[in-house]
């Protein structure tokens, strides 16, 4: 749903507004943040006109040089990142600061702006700056990465207590490639983040008042990625030992085809014997001889069987 809101401060609180005619017949220095989500192309324009800014379209947010994604000029910190939902797809951000005021560009719903909003309501003080609001949007974004990696770490665990020989079927192998493309796209955008936010370290846009939450935030994406590739590094393990099982259960095939060969062929040898032609067989005269054959087809087949018990083939 397009929308666009305008937060600004007034009497030590910070309200909202959702007009940009608003944002024109206000003081400028008393907004902190313009959010607009999914909003049509003549609104950014008139933005653009106002704000003396440039907002990227969406090809040139989603370029994956650091050149493209994070951005400073004389007056103006462009910053873009992608920021995951909860079906794993990725809605790309940009984040454009100029004289204190944060624009963000975005075209979904994010739980983590709805979380910041609630931060900024419940202590309006914090929030003096639009650079406050950035590494505030950041740092949920992060704490929302970490739930989504702890629920992954979840669905691995139960993964591996589900896997057995009898469990092992293309869809389990489906599943743990699932799990490791989801896996894969989270250390992307946690890397994605890594690199944001230590660019945003050696920014003079940032507060020196703010440089220790960004160490944080890196400290936390640092732990973050070593759990991403820990899971990682399991579901390799879940693959491998998947394999593992399909080649035990492919052993045992063909090791119950071999068992069943080796026992029918002294029969079958037997019953070649006595099905040739050939005209002098004394076999063939005596009154006893087909119960006889039958018995010794019967006799070479169980003396295998019991050979291959004694050896615990079987």
């Amino acid at each position: 749903m397009a929308e666009i809101k305008l937060f600004y401060h007034k009497d030590g609180v910070v309200r909202l507004s959702r007009s940009l005619d608003f944002l024109k017949s206000n003081p400028i220095e008393s907004f902190l943040w313009i959010d607009l989500n999914d909003v049509d192309e003549e609104v950014e324009n008139e933005l653009e006109d106002f704000l003396k800014i440039y907002i990227q379209e969406e090809e040139e947010m989603i370029e994956i040089e650091m050149s493209s994604r994070y951005i400073e000029t004389q007056d103006t910190l462009v910053v873009n990142s992608n920021f995951l939902l909860s079906n794993f797809e990725s809605d790309p951000v940009s984040f454009i600061l100029k004289n204190n005021i944060l624009v963000t560009v975005r075209s979904e719903e994010l739980i983590s702006f709805h979380e910041t909003v609630k931060k900024i309501s419940a202590n309006p003080k914090g929030y003096n700056t639009g650079a406050d609001v950035l590494v505030a949007l950041l740092e949920t974004r992060v704490e929302f990465d970490a739930d989504m990696i702890e629920n992954m770490t979840h669905k691995i665990t139960q993964l591996s207590n589900s896997l057995s020989l009898q469990e092992a079927d293309k869809e389990l192998l489906g599943e743990i490639k699932n799990l490791q493309e989801k896996t894969m796209m989270l250390r992307e955008n946690i890397i994605d983040k890594q690199r944001t936010v230590s660019s945003m370290l050696r920014s003079d846009f940032i507060p020196k008042e703010l440089q220790p939450k960004l160490s944080m935030i890196i400290r936390d994406i640092n732990s973050l990625v070593e759990h991403i590739k820990f899971s990682f590094d399991r579901l390799d393990y879940l693959q491998d030992t998947f394999l593992g099982y399909v080649n035990i259960e492919q052993n045992n095939i063909i090791k119950i085809f071999t068992i069943v060969s080796v026992i029918f062929m002294p029969p079958t040898l037997i019953a070649s014997i006595y099905g040739m032609n050939f005209t002098r067989m004394p076999e063939l005269d005596m009154r006893w001889g087909y119960p006889v054959s039958l018995g010794l087809m019967v006799l070479s087949s169980l003396a295998i069987l019991l050979y291959f018990k004694k050896k615990k083939w079987l």
